[in-house]
């Protein structure tokens, strides 16, 4: 699904480069729940920007689902993030004023999609959010705001989310429950789940951990002791007519 060949990036200031990532080797299945680990510095964020389609690497070759998208122009880059790709980040980016069933159809919206409300009932059915579909972000808890984001990564079908430290402004019951949340998509929607984060933790809870230092990958290993699928509770069944 995911197929990083050379990649790198540089950041230049006058004569002085700055590697952020040296040319690096990834491949991701469809289907894996994989950790990207690293302290700060490491290259962990910039990776996710290119993976998700969000910067574009200095050199090398990235093809996402068989399709190189490396190479390709802004407008084409925007409409893979919002076609393929679900984002949840840590500070839930969610919009003031607009409730939770608002918030999960913006990304439907800039896609054209008509049965937008359908589609987000039930994405935050998904994530158990069925009674707290019209309140905003200041009357929802740090872990139901991160629930919205999920809903809203989650509900136009992706086939990878890309999580940056998702639970890293959550108490620990509380990340538990979003970690379950991950957990249930991976297993029962079958959609590819990468994380980002410092906290080894958090990566213990994928099946595979990716360890990058200093802008290179260090360690790339099966996660034997990552939480079992059938801990996870079960999800809905995606209705009938979800966008394409």
């Amino acid at each position: 699904m995911i197929e990083l060949k050379g990649i790198s990036k540089v950041y230049r200031t006058g004569d002085v480069s700055i590697y952020a990532l040296h040319p690096i080797d990834l491949e991701i299945r469809a289907g894996e729940y994989v950790a990207i680990i690293g302290p700060s510095g490491s290259g962990k964020s910039t990776l996710m920007n290119i993976v998700g389609c969000l910067d574009v690497p200095t050199s090398g070759k990235y093809s996402l689902n068989g399709q190189v998208v490396s190479s390709l122009s802004d407008s084409a880059l925007a409409r893979i993030r919002n076609r393929r790709i679900g984002f949840v980040f840590q500070s839930f980016n969610l919009l003031p004023r607009l409730a939770a069933l608002e918030q999960v159809e913006v990304p439907l919206v800039y896609r054209g999609v008509r049965n937008r409300k359908k589609l987000a009932r039930q994405a935050l059915a998904d994530v158990g959010l069925q009674g707290r579909m019209h309140h905003r972000p200041t009357q929802l808890s740090g872990g139901e705001q991160q629930r919205v984001a999920i809903a809203r990564a989650i509900v136009g079908r992706p086939s990878l989310i890309l999580a940056d430290e998702p639970t890293g402004a959550l108490d620990t019951t509380t990340s538990g429950e979003i970690l379950g949340i991950f957990e249930t998509l991976n297993r029962d929607l079958d959609i590819t789940v990468v994380f980002v984060t410092h906290d080894m933790e958090v990566a213990h809870h994928t099946r595979r951990i990716v360890k990058l230092r200093d802008g290179r990958i260090v360690s790339d290993d099966a996660n034997v002791a990552g939480i079992p699928p059938a801990e996870a509770p079960a999800m809905p069944a995606t209705p009938a007519g979800s966008p394409p």
